[in-house]
């Protein structure tokens, strides 16, 4: 593994067309807050403009937890205004990020993914969890409620009232339930995880990474009805691809009026 960016509570390295992106605030649980986000923020910006990087893996850094949410320190402490305007905003902007990263993305899960931890995993394309990952969306217990679409990308995996259960009651459920919910994707032995989302992330790898990420439009796209943006995009990419893309750009360089075909 390269390392390539970060910070001390963030770093990201490159395996070949692997980008690994590791939470290591480790002796908060990776519990996010805004430097956390931030960080988090450029390093999916670097990723989405790599033209090398092919997929990405989002992990941690300690066994212990993947992500245990939001920090109850840095959110506790805001007015109404500063939560709405600031904290819930930027969390959906970054979060909407990796939910959209062009290239397919695997959450690495050992230990807890809690609250917003779970919210960050549900943006993944896929998740990978060792069989000690535990699952909950605790906010009710502590008087609030899932901010960072939890209740809308959950649900899209799970169902509802799977989704209810868990939020009504913030009662955790193990790696196993997680899987037959369809929560995560593979369950792989304790510590096992990142190398089961390595091997996974080589096979998709492998594949012809424009496919891949067209495909990827494609089914995002019909999952949240939000087909025109998918269609933009496509159309961007086949027009400017084709010979009188071509044609007009050194037409555009050469004062002319282009010729088409």
């Amino acid at each position: 593994m390269t390392p390539v960016a970060g910070t001390a509570e963030l770093q990201v390295g490159h395996d070949g067309a692997i980008a690994t992106v590791t939470l290591a605030r480790t002796a908060k649980a990776n519990a996010l807050d805004q430097p956390l986000l931030d960080a988090l923020d450029a390093a999916l910006d670097a990723i989405d403009r790599d033209p090398g990087c092919k997929v990405m893996l989002l992990a941690s850094a300690s066994p212990k937890a993947f992500c245990a949410g939001g920090d109850i320190a840095a959110w506790g402490a805001l007015s109404p205004r500063e939560m709405a305007t600031r904290w819930i905003r930027d969390g959906h902007r970054i979060f909407d990020r990796l939910a959209g990263l062009r290239q397919p993305t695997i959450a690495v899960i050992e230990g807890i993914a809690y609250g917003g931890g779970l919210e960050l995993a549900a943006c993944c394309d896929l998740r990978v969890a060792g069989e000690g990952a535990r699952f909950a969306l605790p906010e009710t217990t502590v008087a609030t409620a899932p901010g960072w679409a939890g209740t809308l990308r959950v649900p899209r995996l799970i169902g509802p009232a799977r989704t209810k259960r868990l939020a009504f009651t913030g009662d955790p459920v193990d790696a196993a339930t997680a899987l037959a919910w369809g929560l995560v994707d593979e369950v792989a032995p304790a510590g096992a995880a990142l190398a089961a989302a390595r091997a996974l992330a080589a096979r998709i790898a492998r594949s012809s990474a424009l496919s891949v990420q067209v495909t990827k439009q494609m089914i995002d796209a019909a999952v949240s009805g939000q087909s025109v943006v998918a269609l933009d995009s496509l159309a961007a990419q086949v027009t400017l691809a084709g010979p009188d893309a071509a044609e007009a750009r050194a037409a555009f360089r050469e004062k002319r009026k282009p010729s088409f075909e």
